[in-house]
């Protein structure tokens, strides 16, 4: 469960007389160098514990040297979380050009204070005061005398605090809030029913009712006990909310929200946008795949797209890409690699809304009798708030995928259905009807929902992202019953021709509290479903096939080759005979995005690839390594730095790559025609020999078999791609480049793609291949290198990078400063000690003389614990330790007495081997 609702201009006149300068205690400010290298701008960062009147706050301060001032960031945590969880993205801000500011909010992390849920006098009257400690730095730019240029962002819990920051605060100038509430009454208490289970989720995760103010624990345990909310409990929360302020929020506002929410639902960014937009200020709408209820939350291109926004308004740089004015991410079917759902972008020029060009869809369906049982037991399911909103789990994402999982028990609902379809219907927004509700009880609830239905009845109707919309009638119990407009959820949903709509009125959900006693409801559909639409909203178109414009090019740019190559061969220099045969050698390789003078795709690269090597090239998303072979293979010039192969220089048309094969985002074929004559008549583009292509040679390295005289339009996927390395490795390149071969192959297609890398350079030719598949990159490659933010992260064969019995992990019960990291690699036995995630990294020295490779012994649970770390006397009664082991589980053994020593809080010791774990703890946890 992930109940983080983590993430700017603020008033401090408006708590003038309480709002005294923050205070920093005594003692607490340290700076610590939080990242330095010759290849990356160090970041500084400064903790200090403030006092800001009501409370002791916690904060971290990120920045890079120089003494030129720049705009501030202050950068708010989920609800549940704290400071730490938001260090990889200050890090990454500071190194954009930014002093970030993070904080533990009161009741979280080592901070004091009751929580507030962003009490105006409590909560934002402490990001108002860190807008005034910001306004002393000297690094951060001012535009007046105690008003710094800041923006705000977060998401959930941080999310509100951007928008009440920037409501109560004139000095914020741009916010970014992310999966967050414009209401908090009206995500609680949704049509006046009670959300049961997200509201004792935040009780939870909050520690319990008495860490909350008083007047909170009050409120939700009257709440609670009721069943429904009353007109204080909605009054308390309101206050807390953005809306209260909404009138006052007039800067440059970016809202991200998550498609998968039931608790923070599409509908609170639309209030959002509109109050905000009507105040006058720049609004873009963001809907993001993942929510609170699970999905992916796209962590990267959102952390991407708020840089943009906040160079755009906080740097005042014009050509920031900021974005559509609106987009929204859809799911397009499973990647069979892994599993994962297929992301992609559709924008529109405006934000359309909720209710944008509706199309009436007729239901049918007699008056129906529909039960509330006793207790409102069993409840159906809609929904199972708040499981797998740590990752890329949950129902919502499977419903995207197109799995039913909802549940509705017979009497207890009612159901209206459409005709089939006749064409394609795109629902984008709130779908709306009008139902009659009549009642033997004065107070009714039921919940709506409409299902996509498909043809045949085989399948489980489809919920969209698995929500419902509560409605309590009021007055249904006398004058025959009472009409009303229910608000459907917000979806951004494809129905196919031929599929049906369902709206589903139920008595009961589990994620809502209904009244506990026994009713009957009568209800009936008085209008067609109204269903909202976004024909300019489109997307993005998928890239051509490759051959669309390689085919009548390549001729040509053959020719024009041929007629450059001398002028090529004077600019490019002479060749390096040392390296003449080396396949790759990279040194000091830098290129900077198009129209940044300070941003970097790639950074300092260097690394070298030898004959016969397969050479992994990983990293997250953004890592550069794209980019990286692009320059590789000539197709963009590097700023900085030099590429060699085989010793020559790499430039544009450069006559040494011809002994370079690549297969780059795919190749397209024609359909029409058989594999074999693809292939020639790709080659014959070229303008080279026929002889020289080694067709037969590459085709049985490929693997096609008699399926190369079948047209392409038969192959399957698997076959596809084989017969696109087929093409790479046309003239049986030196050197060849794969960049992401195994993308939508099935398990065993990717053994068969393994085997044809293996085999291609098992002839002592080299393969460089960019993967997001670890298992296969440790199955298939002898080395690696690792990228993360456009820079070297590491580089050496696989085993001594997974740590084959020479690297260890030491899990920490507790952090630990960077003077006792340095100790640790100063010990005995010790090669390296880093920070990882979870511990530290320690590579262990080779030994003085060879012996039988040993296993590192894991650390008993009764040695070493989170709640107790190994003292002295454990290890000397400890019997797993004690026996004499050769060689590294020796080193290993003495290495934890040692690290006792020193003090340091070990909760675990083992052998770090997995690639997987390896690749995270290099790049800081996050794979993009």
């Amino acid at each position: 469960m992930d109940l983080r609702l983590t993430g700017p201009r603020a008033r401090p006149r408006r708590w003038a007389a309480a709002a005294a300068a923050v205070v920093v205690l005594a003692g607490a400010g340290t700076w610590t160098a939080a990242a330095a290298s010759d290849d990356a701008p160090s970041v500084q960062r400064r903790d200090a514990v403030m006092d800001t009147g009501g409370a002791r706050i916690d904060t971290s301060y990120f920045t890079t040297p120089g003494s030129e001032r720049r705009p501030a960031v202050l950068l708010a945590h989920g609800f549940g979380a704290s400071k730490d969880d938001l260090r990889a993205q200050a890090e990454g801000l500071a190194r954009d050009g930014y002093a970030v500011l993070t904080w533990s909010a009161r009741g979280f992390g080592h901070s004091t204070g009751k929580i507030g849920l962003n009490d105006p006098k409590g909560e934002v009257a402490d990001a108002s005061k860190l807008i005034d400690w910001l306004a002393k730095r000297p690094e951060v730019q001012l535009d007046k005398k105690g008003d710094p240029r800041v923006g705000v962002t977060g998401a959930s819990y941080g999310g509100a605090v951007s928008l009440l920051a920037a409501g109560y605060d004139d000095r914020v100038d741009a916010i970014a809030p992310q999966i967050t509430y414009w209401n908090l009454a009206d995500a609680l208490f949704p049509q006046g029913v009670y959300k049961k289970l997200w509201a004792g989720l935040f009780i939870n995760t909050g520690g319990g009712c008495d860490r909350f103010e008083p007047q909170l624990c009050r409120m939700y345990e009257r709440v609670a006990e009721a069943g429904k909310p009353d007109a204080a409990a909605r009054a308390l929360l309101e206050e807390r909310s953005p809306v209260a302020v909404g009138k006052r929020i007039k800067v440059p506002t970016l809202l991200m929200q998550g498609q998968t929410d039931s608790l923070f639902p599409l509908g609170q960014s639309d209030a959002a946008a509109k109050a905000i937009r009507a105040n006058g200020a720049p609004v873009d709408v963001d809907w993001i795949a993942g929510g609170h209820d699970g999905g992916d939350r796209e962590t990267g291109r959102v952390e991407a797209r708020v840089d943009s926004w906040f160079d755009r308004y906080l740097k005042d740089d014009k050509t920031a890409d900021t974005g559509p004015a609106f987009r929204v991410t859809r799911t397009g079917g499973i990647d069979s690699t892994d599993g994962a759902a297929q992301l992609r972008g559709a924008s529109g020029d405006t934000y359309p809304g909720l209710a944008n060009d509706p199309r009436r869809v007729p239901l049918t369906g007699r008056e129906q009798r529909v039960d509330n049982p006793a207790g409102a037991s069993p409840p159906a399911i809609s929904n199972l708030p708040g499981l797998g909103g740590g990752g890329g789990g949950g129902l919502g994402r499977l419903s995207s995928l197109g799995v039913g999982l909802s549940l509705d028990f017979p009497g207890q609902f009612a159901r209206f259905d459409s005709a089939p379809l006749r064409d394609d219907l795109r629902v984008t927004g709130s779908p709306t009807v009008t139902v009659h509700v009549a009642s033997d009880s004065d107070d009714a609830v039921l919940f709506g929902k409409v299902y996509d239905v498909a043809p045949g009845g085989g399948s489980q109707p489809v919920l969209p992202s698995q929500l419902v919309s509560p409605i309590r009638v009021v007055g249904s119990g006398s004058d025959g019953g009472k009409d009303v407009t229910l608000t459907l959820p917000a979806v951004d949903h494809d129905v196919q021709k031929g599929h049906r709509l369902r709206l589903v009125l139920s008595s009961t959900d589990l994620g809502y509290a209904s009244p506990a006693h026994p009713a009957t409801y009568t209800v009936s559909v008085k209008s067609p479903l109204s269903v909202p639409t976004a024909p300019a909203v489109r997307t993005a178109a998928a890239p051509l096939p490759a051959w669309v414009w390689w085919l009548p090019l390549a001729g040509v740019l053959a020719a024009l080759a041929l007629l450059l190559t001398g002028r090529r061969r004077a600019s490019a220099g002479a060749p390096d005979q040392a390296l003449a045969d080396v396949p790759l050698q990279i040194t000091d390789l830098s290129k900077k995005y198009a129209r940044s003078a300070d941003r970097y795709a790639v950074r300092d690269l260097s690394f070298r690839v030898e004959k016969g090597q397969v050479l992994g090239l990983l990293g997250p998303n953004g890592a550069g390594k794209t980019t990286t072979l692009r320059m590789l293979m000539g197709l963009i010039r590097p700023d900085g730095g030099e590429i060699r192969v085989f010793g020559h220089a790499i430039r544009p048309g450069a006559p040494v790559l011809s002994r370079v094969g690549a297969f780059v985002e795919g190749a397209g074929f024609l359909p029409h025609l058989s594999g074999r004559e693809n292939l020639e008549l790709y080659w014959a583009a070229t303008g080279r020999p026929a002889e020289d292509a080694h067709l037969d040679e590459a085709l049985e390295i490929a693997g096609l078999g008699d399926a190369l005289a079948r047209a392409v339009r038969t192959y399957s996927q698997g076959m596809r791609q084989r017969l696109a390395i087929a093409q790479a490795m046309l003239g049986l390149p030196d050197l060849l480049i794969l960049d992401e071969p195994t993308n939508g192959l099935d398990p065993p297609q990717i053994r068969e793609m393994r085997e044809v890398m293996i085999r291609y350079a098992a002839a002592g030719r080299t393969v460089i291949v960019s993967s997001h598949l670890l298992a296969e990159v440790e199955q298939t490659c002898t080395h690696l290198v690792v990228m993360d933010r456009g820079r070297l992260v590491q580089t050496g064969p696989v085993a001594d990078i997974i740590g084959s019995g020479d690297t260890l992990l030491v899990g920490l019960a507790a952090d630990i400063s960077d003077a006792l990291v340095e100790k640790v690699a100063a010990l005995p036995d010790v090669e390296s000690a880093a920070r990882a995630d979870g511990g530290l990294l320690v590579r262990l020295a080779a030994p003085a003389h060879a012996g039988v490779p040993a296993t590192v012994p894991a650390v008993p649970a009764a040695v070493a614990t989170e709640s107790a770390p190994a003292g002295p006397e454990d290890l000397a009664s400890s019997p797993a330790l004690m026996p004499p082991v050769p060689d590294r589980a020796t080193a290993a053994a003495r290495l934890l007495a040692e690290l006792v020593r020193l003090d340091v809080p070990v909760a675990s010791l083992g052998p770090h081997r997995r690639l997987e774990d390896a690749f995270l703890t290099l790049i800081g946890g996050e794979a993009g």
